[in-house]
């Protein structure tokens, strides 16, 4: 309430109505104008969504007390919506009841029933055209991951930046996120060196895994995972198709491999092999469609869906000597592994069921296991890598068990 002074009467006070009206109104505009310039610029914001002190989880990592270590792979959630985004490619009695939150049911089973030490999303996590907004799909796609309170980290895939954020935004976003290991790029704490680790893309950077506690391994990181961005769609004239992974990324991947092999060997006469890496991206590269027939594990029902042209990837994977397996997404009813001048090129098999699929062809995820060697007193290096899917069936069926690297 506002007062007014009357100055025919000195020492009376009496209210002016019209100033209450005036001042009513402008506290009304100011709160509206407020609402709106929050509405139409908070979402650009990566602090819209409640910004609150990220949950970090436990690092480093490590191998466990049984000398193991396992990864799931998370390929093409396509979330979107929630509860009112239907499925795709599911049977007529099925669809009435199925939505996203089949996503995230099969997700949280898959975490409860394999007890992974470390979830990968190998991108299209989300839909973007469907998605009403990214954040809020982001946050429902990947709330079981956060529930469970395990260690993640994601790269994106084609359709992510098709929403409310792009490509940048959205690996910011996905980096900030509880319990989130992701990373935007890689940059050396060295200014005079930050122009050798710019990269193309959003989402290259890589994650080490430490030997077992108590071993004389445990501060050495014993199995390396490299994340790259595949890209969406070709920037370049005249090229079209898919994208690719850039020669600046390879270079990138080249010098931390090295780095990561040299700090491995140092101190350790007796080591002269890398210790075992695996890559991680969404779009499979063009050498994919030469496997086929006996060469490969899992099933090839659809066309490779790659970038029309061979930017040496699979060449620097190789070069490396450290890279033992590569792991996409990006074709959904493709979920094979097949070997490729000595690299196992695998897919994670489509897991959402707002993507495309099969109907009665179930949805799946794939595991990764590796394990520690067991010396005469402590556990050494890693001596094999395995891998298997699980199917979204009434059995949670595991098919195609096997080993993509022994040291052996």
């Amino acid at each position: 309430m506002v007062l007014i002074r009357n100055r025919s009467e000195p020492k009376r006070w009496q209210l002016d109505w019209e100033t209450i009206l005036h001042f009513v109104l402008y506290l009304l505009f100011l709160s509206l104008s407020v609402y709106y310039l929050e509405g139409l610029f908070g979402r650009l914001m990566i602090g819209y969504h409640k910004p609150t002190p990220k949950k970090l989880p436990t690092l480093p990592l490590r191998f466990n007390e049984n000398g193991q270590f396992k990864i799931l792979q998370v390929a093409d959630m396509h979330y979107a919506n929630g509860a009112v985004t239907r499925c795709e490619d599911v049977l007529p009695s099925e669809f009435p009841s199925c939505s996203d939150l089949n996503t995230s049911a099969f997700l949280t089973r898959m975490i409860q029933s394999e007890k992974p030490d470390f979830i990968v999303f190998t991108g299209d996590n989300i839909y973007g055209p469907d998605s009403a907004d990214a954040a809020d799909s982001m946050d429902a796609a990947f709330a079981p991951a956060i529930k469970s309170k395990l260690p993640w980290a994601a790269v994106l895939g084609n359709h992510d930046q098709e929403s409310t954020m792009t490509r940048d935004e959205l690996m910011l976003y996905l980096s900030v996120m509880d319990y989130s290991i992701s990373k935007v790029n890689p940059l050396s704490d060295n200014p005079s060196d930050r122009q050798r680790f710019t990269v193309d893309g959003f989402g290259n950077y890589n994650i080490e895994v430490k030997g077992a506690l108590g071993s004389e391994l445990e501060n050495k990181s014993v199995f390396n995972l490299y994340f790259l961005d595949s890209g969406d769609k070709s920037t370049v004239p005249g090229i079209g198709g898919y994208g690719w992974i850039k020669e600046s990324q390879q270079a990138w991947l080249r010098d931390v491999s090295a780095l990561l092999q040299d700090a491995y060997k140092r101190g350790r006469a007796t080591e002269s092999d890398p210790a075992p890496a695996l890559a991680f991206f969404h779009i499979p590269l063009l050498e994919v469609r030469y496997l086929g027939g006996s060469e490969i594990v899992g099933e090839m029902q659809e066309g490779v869906g790659c970038a029309s042209i061979n930017s040496g990837v699979l060449s620097t994977f190789v070069s490396t000597g450290d890279i033992k397996a590569a792991f996409t997404g990006h074709d959904h009813v493709n979920d094979f592994c097949g070997k490729f001048e000595g690299i196992w090129l695998c897919y994670g098999g489509g897991f959402g069921y707002h993507a495309y699929g099969k109907a009665g062809w179930s949805r799946r995820a794939r595991v990764i296991m590796a394990t520690l060697e067991k010396g005469e007193k402590t556990w050494q290096g890693v001596t094999s890598i395995k891998t298997w899917k699980r199917l979204d069936d009434t059995a949670f069926t595991k098919i195609d068990e096997q080993t993509l690297w022994s040291k052996i």
